[in-house]
């Protein structure tokens, strides 16, 4: 294990009830011991962030909350924003975003292009202070398939040559909230987006505020270009920032159950949701809360931009 895991590890809090058990080398962490539908004890509370900061993506199982729940859990953590930015929120739960099977079934209009990394992004990164962190509670759960996968996008920025690490430090990439292929006129994509753009230059490498650490800041499904270089020197560095960012060796497989709940670092990670499910009759039924988040800021000490939009802002507690 590396030596900075070791360090974190061994910062962890002592919280007698939680037991973390890793499930890869970089990424995911199963978190045992612990009731989210109560207020936790502070012990429990600083080590399950200690657990976040460390594993970036942490999950639960058995935790068969309801929408107060999920949201009175996120507060202890930060401030929950509205439900989803640009595509609301469950009706009477402003900061509840509905994740269902269908929820896009009828904004496309034929098959999407599909590449290696279609579907991985990072929540709202087209947004000026993209979420700081999600948490995903599952419901309705098929019997099979249907898993979401994440990638560790601290150990993405490692693994890459000190050359190109170098090189990708100084860049700044254009992310935009738009619609996939296939969906460009589909009203369910194109009126919202009409009304609410987000448009946010970013660092391509972004430093994480309480870390220190660096993350390769690539968000496919909504970095469209790196700033300052010709559109083909672009289609091609981000080809290969994403293809190299989701490696098998940095990302951790999730199979749900209901009642489990994930609760990710969004800012220095990605994740897909899956394809799979949606060539199957089978329920599925997930919702979502985000968190506050800071403004990006490179190693050059540059923050990030607004090019049209506005901050994602908390919702104020009822």
């Amino acid at each position: 294990m590396p030596s900075s895991a070791r360090l974190h590890q061994a910062a962890l809090p002592a919280a007698e009830a939680i037991v973390v058990t890793p499930l890869s080398l970089y990424i995911g962490a199963q978190v045992d011991g612990v009731d989210l539908s109560r207020p936790l004890p502070s012990a429990q509370r600083e080590a399950i962030r200690a657990a976040l900061l460390r594993w970036k993506v942490l999950f639960f199982h058995d935790q068969h909350l309801d929408h107060a729940q999920q949201v009175a859990f996120g507060r202890q953590f930060g401030e929950p924003t509205v439900g989803h930015p640009v595509f609301g929120h469950v009706e009477g739960h402003p900061e509840i975003y509905s994740v269902g099977r269908d929820r896009f079934k009828a904004r496309f209009t034929d098959e999407r292009l599909v590449r290696p990394w279609s579907g991985w992004h990072t929540d709202v990164s087209a947004a000026l202070n993209p979420p700081a962190a999600a948490i995903l509670r599952g419901v309705d759960i098929p019997p099979y398939g249907g898993d979401t996968q994440w990638t560790d996008l601290v150990a993405a920025y490692n693994g890459l040559s000190p050359t190109l690490r170098a090189f990708v430090d100084g860049l700044r990439g254009e992310h935009r909230f738009t619609p996939p292929e296939g969906a460009e006129a589909r009203p369910g994509f194109s009126e919202p987006l009409a009304v609410r753009p987000l448009v946010s230059e970013h660092p391509l490498v972004r430093v994480h505020p309480e870390t220190g650490e660096k993350a390769l800041f690539v968000s496919p499904t909504f970095l469209k270009r790196i700033v300052g270089l010709s559109p083909r020197e672009s289609e091609q560095l981000l080809e290969l920032l994403f293809e190299h960012a989701i490696r098998p060796e940095y990302t951790v497989r999730f199979k749900w159950r209901p009642g489990s709940l994930a609760f990710w670092d969004n800012r220095v990670t990605a994740h897909q949701p899956p394809s799979d499910i949606h060539a199957t009759d089978l329920p599925r039924q997930l919702y979502r809360i985000t968190l506050v988040g800071d403004i990006p800021v490179g190693p050059d000490g540059r923050p990030s931009r607004t090019i049209a939009g506005e901050p994602v802002l908390a919702h104020p507690a009822a």
